[in-house]
């Protein structure tokens, strides 16, 4: 399929979590252990376009890891503050603290310090225009042997898409391996249409506990969950939009997915 030319546009409420339940494509995506998929001992880098989508792409994952004692790093790309624009009660820099602050809530719950955070401070909605800046900033950080998990190259938004490129570029210079995850991939595409490829992909089964506090880390971005009441904004990441993401797996694509 030809997924450059064809729109991912990010609109509407898109196809529900029970709808992705039943795809034949999805139900026959093989699984795999956690240790098959990181290896013991791995570095795991999740480079984060904005601020909660370290949890929506592999929350789960980054819970297990922590529990067996690797410690993963989070690399957060924006800060998140452009989230509401021209609403009264989340201005910019109140954005930047507050999304701050629930990423740092939301790891509390998978075990992970906000110590294994680390900012680039990209412009929020400028990450294609700052692509060469954030490859400079993510080979410094990338080492070889590392594990980076970031989102789909194709997922629809610019930012999600232009970070996963730059990872990509820069894996290769230093010798790491990236996986993506989808995102708004479950939203703008639909069960049996092909445009995810469940072919390539692998499924990490997600225990109950696990689940659960992804769900839990998921709850911390208030910011986002919630409607705006000083704009009667509906909320960035409604409930419906985050079930899609609490399957009890994770969905993981190569690098040239």
């Amino acid at each position: 399929m030809d997924l450059v030319n064809r729109s991912r546009h990010i609109g509407g409420t898109g196809p529900a979590a029970a709808d992705w339940a039943r795809d034949a494509a999805l139900a026959a995506v093989p699984q795999i252990t956690l240790d098959a998929l990181i290896p013991p001992g791995t570095r795991v880098v999740v480079v984060a376009p904005h601020p909660d989508d370290e949890i929506l792409t592999c929350g789960a994952l980054l819970q297990l890891v922590a529990a067996r004692g690797d410690a993963p790093l989070i690399v957060a790309v924006t800060d998140g503050e452009a989230s509401h624009p021209g609403s009264p009660a989340w201005p910019p820099e109140r954005l930047r603290q507050a999304r701050t602050d629930e990423t740092d809530a939301a790891l509390a719950h998978l075990g992970i310090g906000a110590d294994r955070v680390r900012r680039l401070h990209i412009p929020d909605g400028g990450v294609t225009a700052a692509a060469p800046e954030l490859e400079r900033q993510l080979a410094a950080i990338i080492a070889p042997g590392d594990i980076v998990i970031t989102t789909w190259r194709f997922d629809g938004h610019p930012d999600h898409e232009s970070t996963a490129l730059a990872c990509s570029a820069v894996a290769r210079q230093r010798g790491a391996r990236v996986l993506q995850a989808p995102v708004w991939g479950w939203h703008w595409s639909a069960p049996g249409d092909g445009a995810m490829p469940m072919n390539q992909a692998r499924k990490l089964p997600v225990p109950n506990d696990a689940l659960a506090r992804k769900r839990a880390a998921l709850g911390c971005f208030h910011s986002q969950i919630e409607g705006d009441a000083s704009s009667g904004a509906a909320p960035i990441l409604p409930a419906f939009a985050m079930e899609r993401v609490l399957h009890p797996f994770e969905l993981y694509f190569p690098d040239h997915a």
